[in-house]
């Protein structure tokens, strides 16, 4: 196969599992950054196709493709899915109102829980439950949970909430944006914080299974570093939430 014709082939995957919104009103937005980010990186015009996928099957799915060489996923998804998947990331997203890292919080009812041992039988929801691994090893890190906590995704975080408030047997991971919003909350008083994450990544633009070169990926890792300084790509970024990207800074036990 020609050079051209293998570069013809790469797809850029976007998948954002307990996050709104659909594959149709994302395609023009990833395929805008998808061409940005070809031109920034010095690819091929052309050399770079997007898709997006709002769920953790389809984005698995698309990954399995042999075209799909690069990946942008949240940092839950990479801590459930990087060793499957052999992914290298390249750079951190940089996301508006958020920045490239953020602290995740559980919360449940008032005066119900007072350790970790005492959440036997509990049910975490969160938008980040499709990770059981991130939940329990990232996001609560030091908060040894009993082997009979199950861990569900949701994309309702407010009915969840409410859940936990009524006094269900329920906590609520909240990643840094959610958490922001909770004292806004009418029932918010029935609610309390029990632990925090440390800093964490938000969200990681990867190499699938070495399907880049080398060389070509360090030219994409450094035209995604530059790319909100100049102006088309600074103009794709927006749309997608984005300020643009940073250094890895991942925690060790993360680290490939």
């Amino acid at each position: 196969m020609s050079t051209l014709l293998a570069a013809s082939l790469a797809t850029l995957v976007f998948c954002a599992p307990g996050y709104p919104g659909g594959a149709g009103d994302a395609q023009p937005l990833v395929d805008q950054f998808a061409n940005a980010a070809a031109t920034a990186s010095g690819w091929p015009a052309g050399s770079l196709s997007a898709v997006y996928d709002p769920t953790e099957e389809g984005g698995l799915a698309k990954l399995a493709q042999a075209d799909a060489v690069l990946t942008f996923v949240p940092y839950p998804f990479y801590v459930q899915h990087a060793s499957q998947l052999h992914l290298t990331p390249l750079v951190q997203a940089d996301v508006a109102d958020v920045g490239p890292q953020q602290r995740w919080t559980l919360v449940a009812k008032s005066g119900r829980i007072t350790g970790p041992a005492s959440m036997s039988g509990y049910t975490i929801l969160s938008s980040a439950g499709y990770a059981p691994d991130f939940v329990r090893h990232s996001a609560l890190d030091g908060w040894a949970l009993p082997a009979d906590v199950k861990i569900e995704s949701t994309g309702q975080v407010l009915s969840a909430l409410r859940k936990a408030a009524a006094g269900e047997p329920v906590a609520v991971l909240l990643d840094q944006s959610q958490a922001a919003a909770l004292p806004s909350l009418p029932f918010a008083a029935e609610l309390k914080a029990l632990t925090q994450s440390a800093e964490l990544p938000v969200a990681l633009v990867a190499v699938v299974d070495s399907r880049v070169p080398a060389a070509r990926a360090r030219a994409m890792q450094n035209g995604l570093l530059k790319m909100n300084h100049d102006s088309g790509g600074a103009d794709s970024l927006g749309p997608l939430r984005l300020r643009g990207f940073v250094p890895l800074k991942l925690p060790s036990r993360t680290a490939p």
